[in-house]
């Protein structure tokens, strides 16, 4: 049914015209939840752009800088006398994100209740035009939209991509860059990793120190060979103002910022910088490799949850997000079972092992209970990767399933929200290919495009229990990303088949047709100068060292070549 839906969709479009010339393909990604195309098309070179007196500022805003890009890149001043009007109406009755898009051959009409929908409604008219509407000057194009109806809205509220500022560090400019990309394909949060063992990124004015001395390492392991250190100084941080930047220049885009205060490990960064708050007191020193550390933050010292309130409370103040992330993977309990300060707290709270559990994985769920409580008083939620199950979980708490998918169906039956980033499907460090000879190194595992894009986040969960979760992210974490071009190059297209795991509902996905729309997408990015990967189209590696993909049968000897060395 869809691919003659999609038939018949390219037959229309082929029909319609204006002066000789014919809209592009409709190649929206996500798709739109509910779309009726029929014939004809606008012109949007020189339209009237109006809208609602009553609309925010920030819509304003928006619908005006949109209005700049269409007189910028069709050259004609937007005065409606000789073109139709593109009309943004407030509509009340629609939800935050929802809009309501119709092109007929005289006009467009955009209705929204909210910022959320009339930007959303605006991304979508782009991905209608030229890929030149993502360029900054006049182009040559058929400036035409599609004779359209659209009522369109998010599967699920919460759509996430992360990003790893602590094992490499990203400008501000290139974060901005990142926000840009990810706003174009409806994702509207960003978890962004902020501490960890290898870098501490955040200016916290009471404790200088984990910027003065923790936001830097005396160099990186070299691939793989984690004995090995070339020697490079390296690292950075962002400034309060800078985080309040990024923060804002988000929200314009319609994304909230979470930040990742990872605890009780992953500290060894703030550890090199304060070592009283760890149990054996140091000396310690920023990682210069990857993986696990067993040095983690002291908890049977009362000063170290001083520590946490204190940083807590600055973030806090830069942040205005809902939820603060506050890690809680991979938290080795070694120090603690060796510390007589933690063993002697683990008495005091009567904390026993029991189902499983550890009695140092219930102090670990009292050190969560615990800052949860402390953001709460403080109007705030946290949410913790899975291993925060691991014990007694408080009420509240809202868990980010990473290892799989078991840790998000479990939370959910025991009466948890839940973000959905398993590995197996949201890890996009991963390769994006077999042929390992031709990819630049990554930490491992393989995932394609294809297969982000078959994530069903309700699939093996127990039924009644599939409203509790929130949302789909995925996971960019850069142990062996240290560019830019890299960054872009992991992330894209597969964001793209994120988006639609997150925005359409399950019968709207068609990978035939999102494979085709893919063609636009990519026409899209190389006006907007962005780097993507071009394994769907048979091409493997970075620019300058692309390759063209093996045949299978010449994929099969070089994986049967691989296993026998």
């Amino acid at each position: 049914m869809r691919k003659t839906f999609f038939t018949l969709l390219t037959i229309v479009l082929a029909l319609s015209c204006s002066e000789n010339k014919q809209p592009q393909p409709f190649s929206v990604i996500p798709m739109p939840n509910d779309v009726t195309l029929s014939e004809g098309s606008f012109n949007v070179a020189g339209a009237l752009v109006t809208y609602d007196e009553n609309v925010d500022a920030q819509t304003a805003k928006a619908i005006d800088a949109f209005t700049e890009t269409l007189k910028t890149v069709t050259g004609k001043p937007m005065t409606g006398k000789s073109a139709g009007t593109i009309r943004f109406g407030l509509n009340p009755n629609m939800g935050a994100e929802e809009y309501f898009l119709q092109v007929k051959t005289d006009g467009v009409d955009v209705e929204a209740s909210a910022f959320g929908g009339f930007f959303y409604a605006i991304q979508t008219l782009k991905q209608m035009l030229p890929a030149e509407v993502y360029g900054n000057q006049k182009a040559k194009a058929a400036w035409l939209l599609p004779c359209v109806t659209i009522l369109d809205a998010p599967r699920f509220d919460y759509r996430g991509i992360h990003l790893d500022a602590c094992r490499h560090f990203w400008t501000v400019e290139e974060t901005k860059r990142y926000i840009d990309i990810a706003a174009a394909y409806k994702i509207n949060r960003l978890h962004w990793h902020l501490t960890e063992d290898q870098g501490w990124r955040i200016e916290i004015k009471k404790y200088p120190k984990l910027t003065e001395v923790g936001a830097w390492r005396n160099g990186t392991c070299i691939g793989k060979d984690f004995e090995s250190n070339d020697g490079i100084r390296y690292g950075g941080f962002y400034t309060q103002d800078e985080m309040r930047e990024i923060v804002a220049y988000a929200a314009e885009h319609n994304i909230i910022v979470i930040p990742e205060v990872d605890l009780p490990g992953h500290m060894v960064a703030a550890l090199t910088a304060y070592p009283e708050l760890g149990c054996t007191g140091g000396p310690y020193e920023v990682w210069t490799r990857w993986g696990v550390a067993r040095d983690v933050l002291c908890v049977g010292k009362e000063e170290t949850f001083t520590f946490l309130e204190d940083v807590l409370t600055e973030v806090m103040d830069i942040f205005p997000s809902e939820y603060i992330h506050i890690g809680g993977d991979e938290c080795p309990k070694d120090r603690w079972r060796e510390c007589p300060l933690c063993q002697a707290r683990i008495k005091a709270l009567g904390l026993k092992a029991h189902d499983n559990f550890t009695a140092e994985e219930e102090m670990q769920c009292y050190v969560t209970a615990r800052i949860q409580k402390f953001l709460n008083d403080h109007g705030r939620k946290i949410i913790g990767w899975d291993e925060i199950l691991e014990g007694t979980l408080a009420p509240g708490a809202t868990v980010m399933s990473w290892r799989g998918t078991r840790g998000g169906e479990r939370a959910a039956e025991l009466g948890f929200d839940v973000v959905m980033t398993p590995n197996s499907y949201m890890y996009i460090d991963h390769y994006q290919s077999r042929e390992l000879d031709k990819e630049p190194l990554c930490i491992g595992g393989y995932l394609p495009v294809e297969k982000v894009y078959s994530y069903e986040p309700y699939e093996g969960m127990t039924p009644g229990t599939e409203d509790h979760i929130l949302g789909v992210q995925a996971n960019l974490w850069t142990e062996y990303i240290g560019t830019e071009e890299f960054l872009e190059y992991m992330l894209l297209p597969r964001m793209c088949a994120l988006s639609e795991v997150q925005w359409c509902n399950a019968d709207r996905k068609d990978y035939t047709r999102f494979d085709t729309s893919l063609d636009h997408t990519f026409k899209m990015l190389d006006v907007m100068g962005y780097t993507y990967a071009k394994h769907v189209r048979g091409i493997i590696g970075l620019p300058g060292q692309e390759q063209p993909a093996r045949t299978p049968e010449e994929l099969a000897a070089y994986l049967e070549e691989q296993k026998s060395e």
